[in-house]
């Protein structure tokens, strides 16, 4: 087989969340184990970290994984989905996997596969268990696809557990309320394994505290010498700490400081636990972490004139910092230029996500090209115009809106219209941003 054909049984095969949504979608570890007997359990031949959460967990995954390259330890690096090669998803010390492995992968597995019929991402996590296996990593920084307790990477048992945040996301999977998903994250809390919160609010704290009690890691309180679970909104002295040791991140959007804080007390942790990290190590892995791991569309500026950035951002809970920091951006530009900077979105989304309150919180003041990327998820650029326009009438505002059946054809209208002074921003999926960069 060659790579070609190689992915297109994958995805034929074997459906993709990423491509048909919740068709693709099998909770629980029966396909997992089955894969695990079958290769002969990779993933106990090297240590790992655990990271979970509804939005910055591949930031933070990143931000861990270059850190530990800095430091020496060769690191694998299992995130998900990609932007523009599949091959994204599966890296040793930021370089992805050959093409030549995958290809031997499912050809040496391909009656198993046939057999067991896996899940895409159940596929995709057994080829990157193995290939960290065989390729002797010494750490591997994993993260969770959907939710936790019941994903297929929940069969690790790490050296450290790391929840980045909760948000109403994937709601028909793993609950209608911060709660009821925070527990099905809080699935990847182990016995004696410590654990990283990033944050929290009064709706879902007390299901972590019950987890890690549980758990065995909570001890009788929160200032008990046997305590391991570790709330990274609430160490207001690690934050001056981080300072110190970090005075440079490759990732700029405003948002990211929350996941550096998150990735600053997982690797103080890590640290505690005898791994040879030093503040040089984390300060070379935060200052080139995209350079490091290869990490691409978060607040990535793809050109100076006119300015244009990409985002993947694709929930309300993540595109929230999004729209504040491009208002800021916007109202920055105009008073350090005296021009009138014309903020200019091409967007699109797919269709599991909260669009009607993501709607609520898009810039008013901007040029909207609505999209769809390539993948039958996508909502309809005309049905997102439309969904636009009934959220301006609600407050009786008008836009100047189009919309564009490829993302190519709005980048490029966005980029005919646009002054030096301008900013455009595209973003609303993982899918769009990819489409885009390959453009790019």
């Amino acid at each position: 087989m060659s790579y070609a054909e190689t992915l297109e049984y994958l995805y034929r095969s074997q459906p993709a969340f990423h491509l048909v949504g919740a068709a693709a979608y099998k909770p629980g570890l029966d396909n997992t184990i089955a894969l695990m007997d079958h290769l002969g359990h990779p993933y106990r031949s090297f240590r790992s970290v655990h990271i979970a959460g509804t939005n910055g967990k591949g930031s933070t995954s990143h931000l861990i994984a270059a850190t530990l390259q800095a430091a020496g330890l060769k690191t694998g690096l299992y995130t998900s989905p990609h932007l523009i090669d599949f091959r994204e998803r599966i890296r040793i010390n930021g370089a992805m996997i050959p093409e030549s492995r995958v290809v031997e992968f499912v050809e040496t597995n391909r009656d198993f596969l046939d057999a067991v019929k896996p899940s895409f991402f159940e596929t995709t996590m057994a080829l990157a268990f193995q290939y960290f296996a065989e390729e002797k990593v010494d750490i591997a920084v994993v993260e969770v696809g959907l939710g936790g307790r019941l994903d297929s990477t929940n069969i690790l048992t790490p050296i450290l557990s790391v929840i980045t945040n909760i948000g109403m996301d994937h709601t028909e999977f793993l609950g209608d309320t911060l709660a009821k998903i925070a527990s099905e994250k809080a699935g990847i809390i182990k016995p004696g394994v410590p654990c990283v919160i990033g944050e929290t609010d009064p709706e879902t704290m007390p299901v972590f505290l019950e987890k890690a009690r549980a758990c065995g890691i909570l001890g009788g309180g929160l200032e008990t010498t046997d305590c391991r679970i570790f709330f990274a909104d609430q160490c207001g002295f690690l934050r001056q700490c981080r300072l110190r040791d970090v005075t440079e991140c490759q990732l700029h959007g405003s948002y990211q400081e929350k996941n550096m804080q998150t990735a600053y007390v997982a690797l103080r942790q890590l640290q505690a636990q005898g791994l040879p990290l030093s503040r040089q190590s984390i300060a070379e892995g935060f200052a080139r972490v995209c350079t490091m791991t290869g990490l691409r569309g978060r607040w990535e500026i793809l050109r100076r004139q006119p300015l244009t950035i990409c985002d993947t951002g694709h929930n309300s809970h993540g595109l929230k910092y999004v729209a504040e920091q491009l208002k800021r951006l916007q109202e920055e530009k105009r008073q350090s230029s005296n021009a009138n900077c014309q903020l200019r979105i091409v967007f699109g989304m797919v269709d599991d996500k909260d669009v009607d309150v993501v709607m609520r919180l898009l810039p008013r003041d901007a040029v909207y090209y609505f999209t769809q990327a390539k993948t039958h998820r996508a909502i309809p650029a005309a049905r997102m115009l439309e969904l636009w326009q009934k959220e301006l009438a609600k407050e009786e505002l008008s836009t100047v809106n189009y919309q564009f059946s490829t993302v190519k054809e709005a980048l490029l209208a966005a980029q005919k219209e646009a002054t030096d002074e301008d900013i455009i921003f595209i973003g609303g999926s993982n899918y769009v941003v990819g489409e885009a960069l390959t453009y790019f």
